[in-house]
């Protein structure tokens, strides 16, 4: 690589980190921003996110800050991962400092919490049209990411050549980016399989078998593919890293935050008990609740959402939620 360039990414967990420490290997000079002082002191003097990626050293290209203002100002790559909640809220702040950025990526997934719009969305709301913006996603476990294990992700946007050189920032020998002009199918992918990734935890949970687990992966494929049709995305995506490869990803690897809160309560753990020991963000939970309302709106039917959603917020037992998966009406495929 010849060219050096300065990059900003808002966000200091694990995924945000473990892109931080990919780009910083491939060169570039990247500053890590997290809101929380006290852990992003804490990092800079670790040389490492003890946190979130403990044992991966920090590149020397590689600094951190808890400065928003430093943060925009450092480049014009900026790189969003923050959790989706806090999405909107981020790029307020950018606007704040920078009325109009010349470009926007994000790697966030998820669904904004009270509308249920899809992140783009938010994005032009926020700043308008902007003429380069781009969404990263993918079947990606941050630990290995960070550890330079092989990785291959998608990247939509609106503009190819912007896509283009953000692949050539990623871009190394063990970390390979596709490109994409669907943004919509992306995010929809991004977003529904971790529902489908709790669905997936309490079918084994409950003791079910691999039968169990590759048809509610067949047809969670499906239930993803209507709801992205219906809101503009391409099929072909869906068949894609961002729609399967992210979906077998997160719901067979207890990697997977959201399959494990499924394992706990198809176990019989309460939704507290299993937050308590995973200890992290699980998107799926608040997820659940606004793909279940987008379907409604959309007039989708999203049977397995469904029912993941009366599980967790309506008491539905696991037990029943599967019987009336499977008494629903025999159909074709």
């Amino acid at each position: 690589m010849t060219t050096q360039y300065d990059i900003t990414i808002l966000g200091a967990g694990s995924w945000g980190t473990a892109l931080a420490i990919l780009l910083a290997k491939n060169g570039h000079k990247v500053l890590l921003w997290g809101r929380n002082t006290k852990k992003m002191l804490a990092m800079q003097k670790a040389g490492e996110n003890s946190y979130f990626l403990p044992g991966i050293a920090f590149p020397d290209t590689l600094s951190v800050t808890s400065d928003m203002v430093l943060a925009i100002k450092h480049s014009d790559d900026l790189l969003v991962v923050v959790p989706s909640h806090a999405f909107r809220e981020t790029l307020l702040k950018i606007k704040s400092i920078n009325n109009a950025p010349q470009s926007l990526s994000w790697a966030t997934k998820g669904l904004e919490a009270d509308t249920s719009q899809l992140l783009h969305t938010v994005v032009t709301e926020v700043f308008g049209d902007l003429p380069r913006q781009a969404v990263i996603s993918g079947p990606t476990f941050a630990k290995e990411v960070a550890m330079g294990l092989p990785t291959a992700v998608t990247i939509a946007a609106n503009n190819q050549d912007y896509a283009q050189h953000l692949a050539r920032l990623l871009c190394n020998e063990t970390f390979r980016p596709y490109l994409s002009d669907d943004i919509i199918g992306l995010e929809v992918g991004g977003a529904a399989k971790n529902v489908m990734a709790i669905a997936a935890g309490i079918a084994d949970g409950l003791g079910f078998g691999a039968n169990t687990r590759s048809a509610l992966i067949t047809r969670a494929l499906n239930e993803i593919g209507r709801l992205s049709s219906r809101l503009g995305g391409k099929q072909k995506t869906l068949m894609g890293l961002s729609g399967l490869g992210d979906l077998l990803l997160t719901c067979t690897d207890n990697q997977s935050r959201n399959r494990r809160m499924g394992l706990a309560i198809g176990a019989g753990k309460s939704i507290e008990q299993a937050q308590e020991e995973i200890q992290q963000v699980v998107e799926g939970l608040q997820t659940a609740k606004l793909i279940y309302n987008l379907a409604g709106a959309q007039q989708v039917e999203m049977p397995i959402v469904e029912q993941v959603y009366k599980v967790l917020y309506q008491n539905l037992p696991p037990k029943k939620a599967v019987h009336n998966l499977l008494s629903r009406e025999y159909k074709s495929e």
